[in-house]
């Protein structure tokens, strides 16, 4: 016998342009609907799982044991109804060509900027959620992004500038509601410009100031994974078995929060039905909780948190951030620069690789700057921080009030999903940079 079941059911409409000198260089528009069982096994040893886009049989088949006879009619006829509609829920690509268009005149004027790729993506997507208990609700996610990525040359020497902003909006809806949404054309092209200027990073052990606009990829990668309960709970985080202790400077308090209003990780409900939660995962140094779904609540004696979410009905809900950030601090961000003799600034990060089991980290440095005498010096450039996630916030020892979001895909067990992480300016006061020597 199931200790728990579950249906979900979701009809998303996508759509993708993307912009080069040449003009559109792609349009793909197209609909995704299927249904997805899920079977919990008393003993918690099992999970049954199937996903169709033969829809009806499949909740015939496997639903029809464990949904109320009226949950499973009201599903049906959903479904039945958003069938009826059919291509009526394609999104018409001419808002944002002519957005791309927009998009391409704010970019830099300047002989030195060879190429660029301006992006735009939508989606849409109906869900509804049934479950053994009775439950039965509908939800509807949108979700816009844009990405622009400018190369500049000088001398042979090319340099690229990538910038991206998300929400869980509409284009017409980030349209009116933000008005600095084509500055991400400019500040791509003039991070590729400025970067054309930069010298070799240093390298050594040295303090580090991450700018609020690093956007909190550490947290994310270095400590936020570590904390989601498929991981810890099961022995697989350096945060296994520790609630209750010190693990980070009395000036850090990390939370995730998907109710915060449009950040590209929000959401109403999450993809198990449970309504989203502000979650405090560590409180002035001190692990407070972890990241719950339904099954980690289960198998662990807790309560799901709001936690669960997956990519598409394709596959498993797990154990996921929303919005993870490190909660604003104390101090000014030009305070914390002028307390700098010699280090680095980190204004954005790249890519890296992170140990969850242990929290040791390599990131590349995106945007960096040398700071000198308390002062931004000159960009640099080949920077990378190598450092222990856990440790790192151990040292931390100034925090900041400009609190800073940057929209993100989180990739886990094979499947993306929105996110944003934040942070204010911190100071960490010794880390390895690898650079030149």
């Amino acid at each position: 016998m199931d200790l728990y079941s579950d249906v979900f059911v979701e009809h998303k409409s996508f759509l993708r342009v993307r912009l080069e000198p040449r003009g559109i260089e792609e349009l793909s528009t197209g609909l995704d609907f299927g249904v997805s069982v899920r079977e919990i096994t008393k003993d918690l040893k099992n999970i049954v799982y199937s996903s169709s886009e033969n829809m009806e049989t499949l909740l015939k088949e496997k639903a029809s044991s464990f949904l109320k006879e009226e949950v499973l009619k009201k599903t049906l006829s959903w479904i039945s109804e958003l069938r009826k509609k059919g291509g009526s829920f394609l999104i018409p690509p001419d808002p944002f060509l002519r957005t791309l268009e927009e998009l391409k005149k704010r970019l830099p004027n300047s002989p030195k900027i060879k190429h660029y790729q301006l992006t735009l993506s939508q989606s849409v997507s109906e869900v509804l959620i049934g479950n053994s208990e009775g439950f039965l609700g509908t939800l509807r996610k949108r979700y816009f992004r844009a990405v622009v990525v400018v190369v500049a040359e000088d001398s042979g020497k090319l340099e690229r500038g990538y910038e991206v902003r998300a929400y869980p909006l509409s284009l017409e809806e980030v349209l009116e509601q933000d008005p600095e949404f084509f500055s991400v054309a400019e500040r791509a092209g003039n991070l590729a410009l400025i970067m054309l200027s930069a010298k070799r990073a240093p390298a050594g052990v040295m303090p580090v100031v991450l700018s609020g606009e690093a956007g909190g990829t550490m947290i994310h990668e270095a400590v936020g994974h570590g904390l989601e309960a498929d991981h810890a709970e099961e022995g697989l985080s350096v945060y296994s078995g520790r609630l209750g202790e010190q693990v980070a400077s009395p000036l850090i308090t990390v939370i995730d929060d998907p109710t915060l209003p449009n950040l590209y990780g929000s959401y109403e409900i999450d993809d198990e039905g449970t309504p989203a939660k502000r979650t405090i995962l560590i409180e002035r140094g001190i692990l407070k909780d972890f990241l719950y779904d339904r099954y980690s609540a289960l198998k662990f004696g807790r309560e799901p948190n709001g936690h669960g979410r997956r990519e598409s009905f394709r596959h498993l809900p797990i154990p996921r951030m929303s919005n993870t950030f490190i909660a604003p601090g104390p101090h000014r961000a030009e305070d914390i620069i002028k307390s700098i003799d010699r280090g680095l600034l980190v204004r954005k990060m790249g890519g890296g690789e992170v140990n969850p089991l242990t929290g040791d980290f390599v990131f590349e440095v995106r945007e960096g700057y040398y700071i000198e005498n308390g002062e931004v010096a000159y960009p640099v450039k080949g920077a990378t921080l190598v450092g222990n996630g856990p440790k790192v916030l151990e040292i931390i020892d100034m925090v900041a009030n400009d609190l800073h979001f940057d929209p993100g895909t989180c990739g886990k067990d094979g499947q993306g999903v929105p996110v944003s992480d934040g942070q204010p300016t911190l100071r960490i006061p010794e880390i390895t940079v690898g650079g030149t020597l």
